[in-house]
């Protein structure tokens, strides 16, 4: 479970912002009756769900985008050359090029609560730490401080829970994530983080076309699939599956002398048909054949089954994209009909600003600063607005700024169409 992330200097975030999914001390009746949205952890109440909204450009997908761009940093950095750049764009304005970005998470994994951390330039690593709570007290695992000199020595202090770790260190580069390193190097501990990265915080749907994991999910929950579908007002009522061969392309890049080849191939794909409730007897071929919202509906299904069964995480950009409203609340209403499993999302969808649904803490806003930085904060920081004000229309008036200032007024429309 994810408690707290905070990132600063990505992308159109300038300075620190904290999402913070520990839940706030709120005593009205509409919180007390939506104690469904929480979980508790070692007497701690963890919100099981998060909305993220703002206007057009303010830089709520740059919250979403920076987080994945950290984990796959955890994910991938010990595969990076000495040539390398990171793949990602600090804030452009006020020369915070020339300043470091940082990352911090606190996550439980297996009943321990973590503390992980790093900074880093577009180039190489300057700083990452992790600590840990195995005994109810926090403890360092390890701290690093590239800055301190060349000697290994001095840029590592080490606490438990890594064995060998200065091996690790001596295989580590400027490039490369120490927990990323050490994973690699079979360290019990970092392989354990690594899987929670990869496998328990999603940083999208795990079935989509073709994924090599949807086919044991859908051999696992085909049941639940179908009844999720009917949930939904869906009438499909059975769906069949099977690998089946199909055309492809093959293409390659020769660095040496700069030629790209194209071949045509024969691969294996996962084919779907669906079987409706007017006549169960024809089937439909899913990818072709079915709207664009039912093909989203279905992957959807696979992985929100898979991840609130398993108490994973899920971090998704505009969450409303193709699908009705009322699938989106369905969706909202699984998790909070889970036990720990939490969901991340954006949206523009106003629908779900309600405060008979979520809490004020489940409630964030990004807005767009005069400086052009993304600045993120909670509906729980305005404490004067009460639980039976009518939240949407307070939004779209621009009470908690996050929404864009339009100037359409007919004058000002006709002299854009005339070019004056």
């Amino acid at each position: 479970m994810i408690l707290e992330i905070r990132l600063s200097n990505f992308y159109s975030i300038k300075e620190e912002v904290i999402l913070d999914l520990r839940a706030a001390n709120l005593k009205s009746k509409n919180a007390r009756e939506l104690s469904s949205n929480l979980f508790e952890f070692n007497d701690t109440d963890i919100l099981k769900t998060v909305v993220i909204y703002g206007a057009n450009a303010s830089g709520k997908s740059n919250i979403i985008k920076a987080i994945r761009f950290c984990c796959a940093m955890i994910l991938n950095s010990h595969n990076h050359n000495e040539n390398i750049k990171f793949n990602y764009k600090k804030f452009k304005f006020n020369r915070w090029h020339n300043k470091p970005s940082t990352f911090f998470i606190a996550f439980i994994s297996n009943g321990i609560e973590y503390e992980y951390s790093f900074s880093i330039m577009q180039d190489r690593v300057l700083s990452e730490s992790l600590h840990y709570s195995p005994k109810g007290r926090i403890s360092k695992v390890f701290t690093r401080k590239e800055r301190k000199g060349a000697a290994k020595s001095n840029i590592y202090s080490f606490g438990s829970g890594i064995n060998s770790p200065m091996g690790v260190a001596t295989n580590t580069s400027d490039k490369t994530l120490y927990l990323s390193r050490a994973s690699q190097m079979d360290r019990p501990l970092a392989k354990e983080l690594f899987n929670y990265f990869n496998s328990t915080f999603l940083l999208g749907y795990t079935g989509q076309v073709n994924s090599p994991n949807i086919e044991p999910l859908l051999v696992k929950f085909k049941d639940q699939m179908l009844e999720a579908l009917k949930l939904a007002d869906s009438d499909i009522v059975d769906f069949k599956f099977k690998k089946v061969k199909a055309a492809g392309k093959d293409v390659r890049f020769d660095v040496a002398n700069g030629d790209v080849s194209v071949k045509d191939i024969i691969e294996d794909q996962l084919q779907i048909k669906t079987y409706h409730s007017a006549d169960p007897s024809i089937s439909f071929d899913l990818l072709s054949e079915e709207s664009a919202g039912t093909i989203k509906l279905f992957y959807m299904m696979v992985s929100i089954l898979d991840i609130v069964v398993n108490d994973k995480i899920l971090l998704i950009d505009e969450i409303g994209e193709s699908l009705h409203t009322d699938i989106i609340d369905y969706i909202f209403n699984i998790f909070q009909a889970g036990k720990r499993a939490q969901l991340i999302c954006t949206t523009h969808n106003t629908k779900f600003l309600d405060l008979t649904k979520f809490r004020k803490d489940q409630i964030f806003f990004v807005n767009k600063k005069e400086d052009a930085s993304s600045d993120l904060y909670s509906l729980y920081d305005y404490s004067d607005f009460r639980d039976t004000m009518d939240l949407e229309k307070a939004y779209l008036q621009g009470r908690f700024d996050a929404v864009p200032i339009v100037n359409d007024s007919l004058a000002t429309l006709k002299s854009l169409i005339d070019g004056k």
